[in-house]
């Protein structure tokens, strides 16, 4: 599914970042010589959602002390990481919306400053994404909608408006994507005026239902 990538990509990124909460330094950062803990390699694991399995690295730290609470524990699947995630790149949510998603996560085991400083390089990563310099040139770009259900108040099903581009040399990629709660041509207005702005200059053929 299209979404696959990027979950797997934040995920891992949540895991990587929940351990250096844990340990309370960066990778290579010298505050961590002589710490008493620190890295040791990962393990791997699959997890399975509804837009495909996921390949994970858990990390592991040398004393054995570190349980992430990013995954549920011996379950293979929950619709709440999925719907986090989801949410967390959804164009236009706020650094407030994202902190509320993250206090869901990790308040019940993390300091307040902690969660903060989750929010914050989760916040960077969202942004990275959505701001990513495209390529000049893709031979298609493939347009489409489709109802996902999302939690706000309630859950309900709302568009997700999605920019699929082939490059040339045949590499695929997710270019954009936007939430909104029903398909319209302004939206998608919205969207190709992204790709432009971020790139994109020349597409050989569009394909939309």
């Amino acid at each position: 599914m299209i979404f696959k990538d990027q979950l797997e990509t934040a995920v891992n990124e949540l895991l990587q970042n929940e351990l250096s909460a844990f340990l309370g330094y960066e990778p290579y950062d010298r505050n961590g010589f002589n710490s008493g803990n620190s890295r040791n390699g990962h393990y791997t694991r699959t997890f399975n959602t509804k837009y495909g399995e996921l390949n994970l690295t858990i990390p592991r730290d040398r004393n054995g002390e570190f349980v992430n609470h990013t995954l549920p524990a011996y379950q293979r699947r929950t619709d709440q990481l999925e719907q986090t995630i989801i949410q967390l790149y959804q164009k236009g949510i706020t650094t407030h919306e994202i902190a509320e998603l993250m206090e869901k996560m990790y308040g019940s085991y993390y300091t307040p400053q902690t969660v903060s400083n989750l929010t914050k390089v989760v916040n960077e990563q969202v942004e990275a994404f959505k701001n990513r310099t495209l390529s000049e040139r893709y031979a298609v770009v493939y347009l489409d909608a489709t109802y996902l259900p999302l939690r706000r108040d309630t859950v309900a099903k709302e568009a997700v408006h999605i920019a699929i581009g082939i490059q040339p040399n045949g590499h695929k990629e997710v270019l954009s994507y936007k939430i909104a709660p029903t398909e319209s041509s302004s939206v998608w207005s919205e969207v190709l005026a992204d790709l432009k702005d971020r790139g994109v200059q020349q597409t050989l053929l569009f394909v939309a239902d």
